[in-house]
């Protein structure tokens, strides 16, 4: 039988999150308390007095300082949670008084963000007075600023989370993928490139573990090819592009949206080398359970609709 959460509303406040919180930063109760402006014997009081209205210890004591439990982190998270929901209905009633339309916070990877600018182009100019915070980084790290509330929407992948069940997901659109290079690279005005041509190129790419590494790992030794050693890995587009203008012999492995956007002014080129594996599609996350704002729906249903019409 599930407990009833009303005594929580009578016991827990809006202090104890910002204990919770501040603990969490600092991994040492009396650095906490001075942060909040606490005694230490007040912050003690304060978190036995959350751990008892939950029913559990929150953190432990070690030579590192407090870290938290399997229930702490599980408390932490849905913390962060409150806590930007705070926030933004905070944002959303200044918006109100101020006339404004309310605020979008959306994430999405690399290869996503021609597709998502585009949609967040139509999304402002169909609704003028909205504020759009627009993050660009891995599917992990997206991942992670929905758990904490720090994003309404992400576009990403959910297979490189351990507990894909707690967002919610949909296919929003599929990745095809291109070799870029320097436009002066050796295989740059070939007809035909294969993937031994490229390798004793070097190869920027994504961080361990993510899928597009995954899929050119994957690749290599479809082609019987050792996996290159001497890598450059990074996950800014940015990045990659200023070292294949800088470098003839650096090779790049990009969304063809990202490649092709590339190519129109000039910074790179893409090689006619054609790949055996495909792509993991793009999907639309948020977090399970979690309250959306009118903006972060109204996103959704568009970002629902484009994916019908094409």
């Amino acid at each position: 039988m599930k407990s009833d959460v009303l005594p929580l509303f009578n016991r827990l406040h809006l202090r104890h999150l910002r204990l919770l919180m501040a603990i969490e930063q600092f991994g040492s109760l009396n650095q906490a308390a001075a942060a909040l402006g606490l005694t230490q014997p007040g912050a003690s009081k304060s978190l036995v007095e959350i751990e008892d209205a939950l029913g559990q210890a929150l953190f432990v004591r070690t030579n590192k300082g407090l870290h938290p439990t399997e229930g702490g982190r599980c408390a932490l998270r849905y913390v962060h949670s409150i806590y930007s929901q705070l926030y933004s209905l905070r944002h959303e009633l200044d918006d109100i008084t101020a006339g404004h339309g309310g605020r979008l916070r959306v994430g999405a990877i690399m290869g996503a963000v021609p597709f998502i600018s585009e949609m967040v182009l139509r999304f402002v100019h169909k609704y003028p007075s909205i504020s759009v915070e627009f993050v660009e980084d891995t599917s992990l790290e997206l991942l992670r600023q929905l758990e904490n509330g720090l994003l309404d929407i992400a576009v990403g992948r959910t297979s490189v989370s351990n507990s894909p069940e707690q967002y919610e997901s949909a296919i929003v659109r599929d990745e095809t993928l291109a070799v870029v290079a320097n436009v002066n690279h050796p295989a740059a005005h070939r007809k035909r490139v294969e993937l031994v041509d490229l390798s004793e190129s070097r190869w920027i790419v994504y961080t361990a573990n993510m899928p597009m590494r995954r899929l050119l790992e994957r690749e290599f030794q479809q082609a019987g090819i050792h996996f290159p050693r001497h890598l450059l890995e990074t996950r800014s587009a940015f990045t990659t592009l200023s070292l294949i203008q800088k470098d003839t012999s650096f090779v790049a492995l990009l969304s063809s949206d990202v490649a092709s956007f590339c190519t129109s002014f000039g910074l790179a080129t893409i090689l006619p080398l054609q790949l055996l594996s495909r792509s993991e599609p793009y999907e639309v996350m948020t977090l399970k359970n979690a309250t959306l704002s009118s903006v972060a729906r109204r996103f959704l249903e568009d970002l629902s609709l484009d994916r019908k019409q094409r």
